[in-house]
């Protein structure tokens, strides 16, 4: 019997926490690659909505749903950042493994509380890492897993989108629960860094807040300088003030065997590429964005996402990002932050070590 048809006959049966613009994304693919049988949402006429376009049933309280709802696998964590450590604790340990949207939480913390309740409870939690499977970003990898990139000297990261006003009325977006444009518009970014080049030994932070003072809490721009392990710099800037849309998301890699910038408004295109016996990159991503009316997300990679969930529950194949690299994308965040807090007090500080 082909994979194909097993997982078929085998449907992973899921129920989403949190019905709003990413859950519809979320939906579409649970009921493509198992089947949806349940929703949640505070807000009832969200629930309803989703529910009734996927035949599930509705539930508007998450110890509802986890206390009356029993066939299901996987518990879809779709709600605000500040919402996803204990909703992911109350799944677990009620008996699902858990998806959690990124960021896995907005602390350290909770990262490690969550992966702890996983371990207590025998499931997993799997993380969301779509730009991981850009073409051009899962090209690069390849490179620098074959060893073929040389050393790597110095990176670029850059991120200029756009999030409009509306975007933060009446919402939970620039609030506590969101933690930061680091945490819900760039996370995916830092991933990259992470998962491509290792862990960062020193950071430097820079954040302001320009146009959106009165809309959210928090920066809207800011300019990282840091040191991998490696001995690689780099730099991260961004910002969510471009002007009508998103305008770019780069990384520019200068290496001993390459140059290579991979562009685009969420790493979709090569912009450029140098070097000698590497030619990997002739690569345009036919995947479009997230769509969430006025404005864009990154690449639309969930399918691949439950693609990788499904084969590990059902055939036992290894996911493609783990807890702790999720933790480490949070932890990441974290040190940025606390560098750019330092510097806001007037704290001098030549580097954010660990201890």
């Amino acid at each position: 019997m082909g994979n194909q048809q097993y997982l078929k006959m085998n449907k992973i049966r899921f129920a989403i926490i949190g019905c709003g613009s990413i859950a519809q994304r979320h939906a579409l693919h649970a009921n493509n690659y198992g089947e949806l049988v349940a929703v949640c949402d505070i807000a009832q006429e969200k629930a309803d909505a989703l529910a009734e376009k996927y035949q599930a049933k509705a539930f508007y309280a998450i110890e509802e749903l986890l206390l009356q709802e029993k066939n299901i696998d996987v518990v879809v964590i779709c709600t605000p950042n500040g919402l996803h450590a204990t909703q992911s604790i109350q799944s677990l340990h009620a008996g699902f493994h858990v998806l959690v949207e990124k960021p896995m939480a907005i602390t350290t913390n909770d990262c490690e509380a969550m992966m702890q309740a996983a371990i207590k409870a025998g499931k997993q939690i799997f993380t969301v890492k779509q730009n991981r499977f850009n073409p051009p970003i899962a090209a690069l990898k390849k490179v620098i897993d074959q060893n073929k990139l040389g050393q790597l000297y110095s990176f670029q990261l850059s991120c200029f989108w756009n999030r409009p006003a509306d975007y933060y009325l009446n919402s939970w977006h620039g609030t506590d629960l969101d933690g930061g444009v680091l945490y819900t518009q760039f996370s995916h970014f830092i991933d990259l860094i992470y998962w491509l080049f290792g862990d960062l030994t020193s950071v430097k932070a820079i954040t302001k807040n320009f146009a959106h003072q009165t809309q959210m809490l928090g920066e809207d721009s800011g300019v990282v300088i840091v040191e991998l392990h490696n001995g690689a710099i780099g730099t991260i800037n961004y910002s969510v003030n471009t002007k009508h849309k998103n305008a770019e998301g780069s990384l520019t890699i200068i290496a001993e065997h390459l140059t290579l910038k991979i562009g685009g408004e969420y790493l979709n295109t090569v912009a450029y590429q140098q070097g000698s016996g590497i030619q990997l990159f002739d690569i345009v991503s036919e995947q479009p964005p997230n769509e969430y009316g006025s404005y864009q997300g990154s690449m639309s990679n969930h399918h691949q996402v439950y693609e990788n969930l499904v084969q590990t529950l059902q055939l036992g194949l290894p996911y493609y990002a783990t807890a702790y690299e999720a933790m480490k994308t949070v932890e990441i965040i974290e040190r940025i932050y606390r560098s750019a807090k330092n510097w806001n007090h007037g704290i001098s500080t030549q580097t954010s070590e660990y201890p």
